[in-house]
């Protein structure tokens, strides 16, 4: 039987809606880095999530055989993910560079093949739980709800991510730098500005963010070789959703997203796995664009 709002408690309404902010938090930051990706260099990443998957599994092999804990995991892992991205981009996808978009899709999505084949034989299909770090158990009393302390700090901490990778790209010489480079970057090359190495660095960063998100991801979901695949799709749709390329599209429409999910689980739980591409289809029919995508 489908709910009307009128049949729903008030704090589990507002539970739900936590729980939607939570999963809306991974879409942001997934999304972000896609973003970043596809908007400053026109790669369409379909890697990002083995790169997600291969945070997360690094972050367990880490804690296993040589005790990192999870703080310094956190720090570590999208430093040596973000290394691989940058190797990925200087080796492989440099290349294409000048090919069609769909070279570097096909690239990607063989990598991604690659890397989740790699692991599954490696370390079965499974799942590994990774423990949540003592300074983050317990919960927090909301009054509606007790939200599991680690939970808030996912919301914190993507959001606080998002922000500085927003920062640093809008408001940095760095950032004007890499937007300039996309735009004309013979007369970037001409000031003397390194166009390949800025490349190669804004690859490596979105593909730190996705590794940072497999960390925060690690203790709330089991570390498993098909955890990335499962969550790619829906997060290509948040991009869809949100305009291909733009940074504050990709973020707000994740948050946006992740809530209007935990909405329709109440009301409509049938609709819960395919609101999101639901709200695509309207959104592509009435301005193709996105929300936030500009006209070509």
């Amino acid at each position: 039987m489908n709910l009307t709002l009128f049949d729903i408690p008030a704090a589990a309404l507002l539970g739900q809606l936590m729980l939607g902010l939570i999963n809306g938090a991974f879409y942001a930051l997934l999304s972000l880095g896609l973003a970043i990706i596809f908007g400053l260099l026109k790669v369409i990443n379909f890697a990002h999530g083995a790169q997600y998957m291969l945070g997360a599994f690094l972050a367990l092999l880490l804690l296993r055989h040589f005790g990192i804990d999870y703080w310094t995991a956190l720090l570590l892992v999208p430093i040596l993910i973000g290394l691989f991205g940058c190797a990925l981009e200087r080796f492989l996808l440099r290349p294409i560079a000048g090919e069609s978009h769909l070279y570097s899709l096909l690239l990607t999505f063989g990598l991604a093949l690659i890397i989740q084949g790699t692991f599954t034989n490696l370390y079965g299909s499974s799942g590994n739980a990774y423990p949540t770090p003592e300074a983050l158990r317990g919960a927090l009393n909301l009054g509606f709800m007790y939200l599991p302390t680690y939970r808030a700090w996912v919301i914190v901490a993507a959001l606080a991510v998002c922000l500085a990778a927003w920062l640093i790209i809008e408001k940095t010489r760095l950032g004007a730098y890499l937007r300039a480079g996309t735009e004309n970057p013979q007369l970037m090359q001409a000031f003397g500005i390194n166009i390949p190495f800025l490349i190669t660095v804004t690859y490596g960063f979105g593909v730190a963010l996705a590794a940072f998100a497999g960390v925060l991801a690690a203790p709330l979901y089991s570390v498993s070789p098909g955890m990335g695949a499962n969550l790619l799709i829906v997060v290509f749709a948040v991009v869809v959703i949100g305009g291909m390329g733009s940074i504050v599209g990709a973020v707000v429409t994740g948050l946006a997203m992740g809530l209007i999910e935990g909405l329709t689980k109440v009301f409509y739980p049938q609709a819960a796995t395919t609101v999101i591409f639901l709200v695509m289809v309207l959104v592509l029919l009435i301005k193709p664009n996105g929300l936030f995508g500009k006209e070509a």
